[in-house]
């Protein structure tokens, strides 16, 4: 057990040193604001605070954990070997950064609270983000400095055994679609159909004509594929399915539809199945909870992950709604378009609610490549080296890999050629010896 001694107790630093040391280091952690208990303890201690006590593992504090609610934060970023940080603390502790202050800018979501450009989906851009315009996004830092921390911690206290931890992958399949022309009723067919004519997409509609017809496969319906991967695999494949009404945004198909709700109950057998919120969701609680009883309905089981529509996440309110249903675990932290870690972590972290300055019981999941972000790439042998980088970034850190793939992903179209292929890289990333 890490005994800490500090000035204060608060909220922010026991979020913060109970997901560096118990879920990333796998350290138990207590605290105490008494010199006499402190000197007592005979195993791991440190000192956080403004002044050393006296020779003691010493980190210098910074004013962050014991405030409450926002403050314009002057944050300035350094190197460090081969990562790099801020709030620097000079020289005198144990390590040059307080990497507890700085891992909770990060973990909170700091950053998003202030005003900010958004995109055209009202989502927070990694552009806007500070790893992004200091080039540490592809890092993730938050555990790049748990490492630095455990190595000077060993090095004062060698006889501790730190605990092993493994890398893992949570692959995430979300469906905004089940089927490109299946199930999709008699207007939307037609529609479909006249769209095709006029704008001479007869290579669709021969297509569209052989699936409703029924002499065809739909190109969607890559269910079989992902399933039998999954029996290949022993990490559990998430699959996220929506089942909200049809809408501007949201144009899947209804849950009325009894082969519908057998797809989604057949998937269930074979992996984990969670809900994709519709597009308005995300602003009215009541959407929230009716598309939540109703995937319950088809499960027969309690709800509990889900993933926001096109990656929208409103702090705190998108994540106060999900707590209000019970929903213990999110999907949805992460940038569309961009590789890399947004919460600086590739470990799961507990939201953390900064006008309530408590730790929720939410679990975020931030994922950390979408398979969109890879159509940027152009050959696939460039696309494979991304996916190997971004792996090799997660294991060092022995973390859990979170990336999102489409079931369309697997489908026979064009720009998707080779992702089946990548998706096998991460599959078989796990067999593989870790590479600190």
């Amino acid at each position: 057990m890490l005994l800490v001694y500090t000035h204060k107790i608060s909220p922010r630093l026991k979020y913060v040193f109970k997901h560096i040391c118990i879920r990333i280091l796998g350290v138990k952690v207590e605290f105490t604001t008494k010199i006499e208990e402190f000197i007592a303890h005979d195993s791991l201690k440190m000192s956080y605070t403004k002044q050393q006590l006296g020779n003691e593992f010493f980190v210098k504090s910074h004013d962050i954990l014991f405030e409450q609610g926002l403050s314009d934060l002057d944050i300035n970023i350094h190197d460090w070997e081969n990562t790099k940080c801020f709030f620097f603390n000079g020289d005198k502790g144990a390590i040059p950064f307080d990497i507890f202050a700085a891992s909770f800018y990060l973990l909170s979501r700091y950053e998003e609270y202030f005003p900010h450009v958004k995109d055209e989906f009202g989502r927070f851009t990694a552009a806007e983000s500070l790893a992004y315009k200091h080039g540490f996004l592809h890092q993730p830092v938050v555990d790049i400095w748990a490492y630095k921390f455990k190595d000077a911690l060993q090095a004062q206290f060698p006889e501790f055994k730190f605990p092993e931890k493994n890398y893992t992958i949570k692959p995430i399949i979300d469906v905004p679609n089940a089927y490109n022309f299946r199930l999709k009723g008699i207007m939307r067919t037609l529609g479909g159909l006249v769209k095709d004519i006029f704008r001479f997409r007869f290579k669709n509609l021969y297509i569209r004509c052989m699936v409703i017809l029924g002499f065809m496969h739909d190109p969607f319906d890559t269910f079989k594929y992902i399933i039998n991967k999954q029996k290949h695999t022993k990490f559990k494949f998430l699959f996220f399915f929506l089942i909200g009404d049809y809408s501007t945004y949201d144009k899947g198909i209804s849950p009325n539809k009894k082969k519908f709700a057998s797809l989604i109950k057949h998937v269930a057998d074979y992996c984990t199945v969670g809900l994709k919120t519709s597009y308005f969701a995300i602003e009215e609680i009541a959407i929230l909870k009716k598309e939540k009883l109703r995937m319950e309905d088809i499960l027969n089981t309690t709800l509990k992950a889900s993933r926001q529509s096109f990656s929208r996440l409103n702090l705190p309110e998108s994540y106060r709604n999900l707590i209000a249903l019970e929903i213990q675990e999110d999907y949805t932290m992460g940038y569309v378009n961009y590789i890399g870690f947004r919460a600086g972590s590739c470990t799961p972290f507990f939201f953390y609610d900064l006008d309530y300055e408590v730790q929720t019981p939410l679990k975020i999941y931030s994922y950390h490549l979408m398979d969109y972000a890879l159509l940027k790439t152009h050959s696939l042998l460039d696309k494979k080296k991304v996916v190997n980088e971004i792996i090799h970034e997660v294991k060092k850190v022995n973390g859990t890999f979170v990336p999102i793939f489409h079931n369309y992903t697997f489908s026979t179209e064009k720009q998707w050629y080779g992702f089946k292929e990548l998706f096998n890289i991460i599959l078989e990333s796990a067999n593989e010896t870790n590479e600190n």
